[in-house]
């Protein structure tokens, strides 16, 4: 595939690198919701020559504010609509969700070079001058193409701090690293104190969802809960340690009962989720993917079937929160959800 990738480049690429004559991408040095979207047009700054950030092991380099961006997933898309981005943004891909309403206006106005995943002539049809994507996954030979790929191309290419190793040594929490991503693409777009409040209002929202964490967690007994993201096959996928719901858990006060699985979204079995016989559940409603089990009525339905889950004192007495799927995955909406925790813990009667 990624001969054929290199084939491709014709064209519409001598296009694209005409467009991103002030931009470059270099270098391999480690990467060191609020009020709704702001408004577009005016009040995007002027970069000052030579401005540049790390992005997950690169050095960006920008003479001045893309004005052709190209987001590869839905993440980055409403993080550009949440900084009223959406007249430098030349195309958008892998939309999973409905945008929710307030971004809805703003979207409208950006072309979809993909609805799934973009390819790596799709991205190059749009000719960007920065490529943004929340998981480095996405640029791979056969996707987008390979950063390397992108590079030689003069286009920078954006990872979220959230998906880079290099961050997550820095100590900073999933939250922080988000912060630190509206920061930087401020820093980029112009935008500084855009960024900046968002960042506080978010920060905010944080602080006022930990305020009872400390009463939940007393004496070493914090709630346990497993947060039930998908039923696939009939086999339920849930939060392991590596994913935001972790570190969701630990600000709320509660305990992720799958903690001890190194992984995202690890599927395990309807006997492993009785066996861990949380206090409570979360519920990723994921209806609008519109995939079998995806539903939060369908995951209700699936634990009620099951012989053992059914009895769980969390099933049995609907101890069940239910928040957007989507927000938990880290992105500008998962303070929402995080919000919804607290207040679900509250409701439920751990937190007072």
């Amino acid at each position: 595939m990624r001969q054929r990738h290199r084939a491709l480049v014709t064209a519409a690429t001598l296009t694209l690198v005409l467009a991103t004559g002030g931009c470059s991408a270099a270098g391999d040095d480690p990467a060191s919701a609020g009020d709704g979207p702001a408004p577009p047009g005016g009040g995007h700054g002027a970069v000052a020559r030579g401005t540049s950030i790390t992005s997950c092991g690169r050095e960006l380099d920008f003479g001045e504010p893309p004005k052709r961006a190209v987001t590869l997933d839905q993440t980055s898309t409403e993080t550009l609509l949440e900084l009223g981005l959406q007249d430098r943004m030349a195309g958008t891909a892998n939309l999973k969700t409905k945008i929710p309403d307030q971004y809805r206006k703003a979207y409208a106005d950006v072309p979809v070079i993909a609805p799934k995943i973009a390819t790596g002539e799709q991205l190059r049809s749009a000719t960007p001058d920065f490529v943004l994507a929340g998981s480095a996954d996405l640029y791979t030979g056969d996707r987008a193409g390979t950063r390397e790929e992108l590079d030689a191309l003069k286009v920078p290419t954006f990872v979220s701090a959230v998906d880079c190793p290099q961050s997550h040594e820095a100590g900073k929490s999933p939250f922080e690293l988000l912060f630190s991503d509206y920061e930087r693409l401020g820093k980029v777009f112009g935008v500084e104190e855009r960024a900046a409040k968002l960042a506080q209002r978010q920060r905010a929202a944080v602080a006022k969802a930990g305020e009872n964490a400390s009463a939940a967690a007393r004496d070493g007994k914090a709630p346990s809960v497993v947060y039930l993201y998908s039923v696939f096959n009939g086999m339920p996928y849930v939060a392991g340690k590596t994913g935001l719901p972790g570190e969701m858990s630990r600000i709320v006060g509660a305990r992720n009962a799958f903690d001890d699985v190194n992984e995202d979204w690890p599927e395990v079995s309807w006997e492993e989720v009785a066996e861990r016989a949380p206090d409570f559940i979360v519920i990723g409603d994921l209806s609008e993917r519109g995939r079998p089990g995806d539903s939060a009525a369908e995951k209700r339905a699936a634990m009620a079937a099951d012989p053992l889950v059914s009895k769980l004192p969390a099933v049995r007495d609907n101890k069940i929160i239910v928040v957007p799927g989507i927000e938990l995955d880290p992105s500008v909406r998962s303070v929402h959800a995080l919000g919804l925790l607290a207040q679900g813990m509250k409701d439920l009667g751990h937190v007072h």
